[in-house]
């Protein structure tokens, strides 16, 4: 039974939501490189490396997205797929912040293995032991067997795994949860993509980093310190308590709150 004050906190959600949560917000978001494709492949590997590379400001953060979606000729999957090394010295001066040429081509390689075996990246998270564990927490369980898939190509460069976070170690995986929601999370507003089906919405984790963390807080959906794994938890826990069929939408309103708004 919801009380008088989380039905006023679910109105005011719900009305940041709306702001948020439309087709309005896809350009100036990293989102947006996955909606250049109407492929799944191309939408999985766009929506992948936009998020991978999703720190710092969002005007960088799609511009060395694009930057490398033309060097794949816009077409990131069949490149992915089908490159001869040959293609690859035009990667050979791409940079993003730490993200360097080591981690690009390993990238590459781990897509190409993947995808001859696998027609979506959507298996490269949960596969058939995954699924099995029937626990709300199916994303943590998903998110640290993909890490180790990730890196169980030989030579796996030592350097690249700061890139692809895990729960195991208690990072917030703020990244890799919101591309999960990009993946996952459907409704007819446009933004999300909804073409991975094998978990629903209500089992997704809230991604969460020092701006949505410190709107939480405000409204006192977060009492942990840290921003991490345990934290990311805490605050879907609690959001489920408003809405447990779709509870990461709030995403929308305390991202839009923290870094849009600036609301503290």
């Amino acid at each position: 039974m919801q009380n008088n004050n989380q039905q006023k906190l679910i109105s005011f959600f719900e009305q940041k939501v709306a702001k948020y949560n439309q087709p309005s917000f896809i350009a100036a978001d990293p989102v947006c490189i996955p909606h250049l494709f109407s492929v799944k492949q191309d939408i999985e590997i766009a929506g992948f490396f936009s998020a991978v590379f999703a720190w710092g400001g969002r005007t960088t953060i799609i511009n060395k997205s694009k930057e490398l979606m033309q060097l794949m000729d816009m077409a990131p999957y069949d490149f992915c797929l089908n490159h001869q090394e040959s293609d690859l010295k035009k990667m050979l001066h791409f940079k993003h912040r730490t993200f360097n040429t080591t981690d690009l081509l390993y990238f590459i390689a781990f897509l190409q293995f993947h995808y001859q075996n696998n027609k979506s990246l959507e298996s490269a998270f949960f596969p058939k032991q995954v699924l099995q564990e029937s626990s709300i927490e199916i994303v943590a369980t998903a998110l640290s067997y993909f890490h180790n898939y990730f890196f169980s190509l030989e030579d796996a460069p030592n350097r690249t795994r700061k890139h692809i976070a895990t729960p195991y170690k208690n990072s917030s995986c703020k990244r890799l949860n919101m591309y999960l929601r990009w993946m996952v999370r459907k409704d007819k507003n446009g933004v999300d993509f909804g073409i991975w089906k094998k978990i629903t919405p209500a089992q997704l984790i809230c991604p969460i980093d020092v701006h949505v963390a410190r709107v939480a807080k405000r409204f006192q959906l977060l009492d942990r310190k840290q921003v991490d794994w345990s934290a990311a938890v805490e605050l879907t826990q609690y959001l489920r308590n408003l809405d447990p069929i779709d509870p990461v939408k709030y995403d929308f309103a305390l991202f839009g709150l923290g870094v849009m708004e600036k609301y503290t």
